[in-house]
C-alpha cells in the first residue's frame, strides 16, 4: 500500500505496510507486534463495516411499514 490509510478518529496511519503513531510532535513507527496486530484487526473490521454499509445504501429502498395482511 503506497498511500497512507488513516483510521478515523485514531492517531495512527498505515503507510507502506507499517503502522505509524501520529501526533502534534510528528510521527513514529509502531513497533509492538501485539499492538500492530490489534490495529490490523481493527482496520479489517472497519473495512468490512464500510462494505456492509455501502451494501445497505445501494439496496433498493423498501417500505418499513409491515403489510397489515388481514390484521385489524
Amino acid at each position: 500500500m503506497s498511500a497512507p490509510a488513516p483510521l478515523p478518529r485514531l492517531p495512527v496511519v498505515l503507510r507502506e505496510g507499517r503502522w505509524w503513531l501520529v501526533g502534534s510532535f510528528g510521527s513514529m513507527p509502531a513497533s509492538d507486534p501485539a499492538f500492530t496486530a490489534v490495529l490490523d484487526d481493527f482496520a479489517l473490521a472497519m473495512a468490512a463495516a464500510d462494505r456492509a454499509v455501502d451494501g445497505l445504501l445501494t439496496q433498493p429502498s423498501t417500505s418499513s411499514v409491515p403489510d397489515a395482511g388481514g390484521q385489524r
